[in-house]
């Protein structure tokens, strides 16, 4: 069955007019007519009745016109979708907590200003959930802590970070490490740091939040190695003793990737993008 037949089809059937179904389809009448004749063949059926005012639907017609007006729809969805192929319609975005808490919110914003036709989708995780999620196509750009490594990912754009060791400023802490949850970037770097360079043993503490951990700190419960942006954000920077550390020893900025085989199909704004 001719789907420009069926379209003709449907166009006569709402008109209820083969005059109105030529003008708004920008056919000649006879054309119309022609394209009826050869669908009513096709079928061995009649579908429409002349009437005074134009054309009615026959039992038969009545019968076809909503599965006709369903192939029709579902092909201008489907010419649509082909046409809009290179334009981004959703994307997922993966985060971890400490960039979520600094920069995501006007981030997420200014891509909805700038493509309002954009579905957007927030995910946050530790970077290593996060690189897990990128490399099963689960999202489809990721803010992580540090430049990685994986062949199979490219990054789009990169934030600098200030690495600091953070501490109260009464220096009553003991050898505790408090940091965020097992696969953050900061904690792995942490406790390496404090066996590399300080030598000494740190029970490790934990957290799922970063306000906890800056909170715990101030009131000496430990020490921890942190991002000054989260510091800053979080309005904590006057209340501790802040450390920060050089970028021979502490290079770990924030890095926005993707696949190389799922590129964004605005790739060149988000590299352009400016935090």
């Amino acid at each position: 069955m001719d789907s420009n037949l069926l379209k003709v089809f449907v166009e006569v059937a709402k008109e209820k007019s083969i005059t109105k179904a030529a003008i708004n389809l920008n056919f000649a009448q006879s054309n119309i007519t022609s394209r009826i004749k050869q669908l009513e063949k096709s079928l061995g059926l009649i579908l429409f009745y002349r009437v005074p005012k134009g054309v009615t639907l026959t039992k038969e017609g009545e019968k076809l016109y909503p599965y006709a007006l369903e192939i029709v729809k579902r092909i201008e969805i489907a010419n649509s979708e082909m046409k809009n192929m290179n334009q981004q319609t959703h994307l997922i975005i993966g985060s971890t907590e400490s960039n979520a808490s600094v920069r995501i919110i006007p981030f997420l914003s200014q891509i909805h200003k700038d493509f309002p036709n954009i579905s957007l989708e927030l995910i946050t995780d530790t970077t290593k959930e996060i690189t897990k999620k990128l490399l099963e196509y689960k999202v489809d750009i990721a803010f992580v802590s540090g430049e990685p490594k994986n062949e199979d990912f490219m990054i789009l754009n990169k934030i600098d970070e200030i690495i600091t060791v953070v501490e109260s400023k009464d220096n009553l802490y003991p050898n505790v490490f408090l940091s965020f949850k097992n696969g953050c970037a900061y904690n792995e770097f942490g406790q390496n740091y404090l066996k590399q360079f300080l030598d000494e043993n740190y029970k490790v503490l934990e957290f799922g939040n970063y306000e906890t951990i800056l909170g715990c700190i101030k009131i000496g419960m430990g020490k921890s190695i942190l991002p000054l942006s989260i510091i800053k954000k979080l309005n904590y920077e006057k209340d501790l003793h802040i450390t920060k550390l050089s970028k021979d020893i502490a290079n770990l900025p924030t890095c926005m990737i993707c696949r190389v085989d799922n590129l964004p199909k605005i790739k060149k704004y988000l590299e352009d993008y400016k935090f």
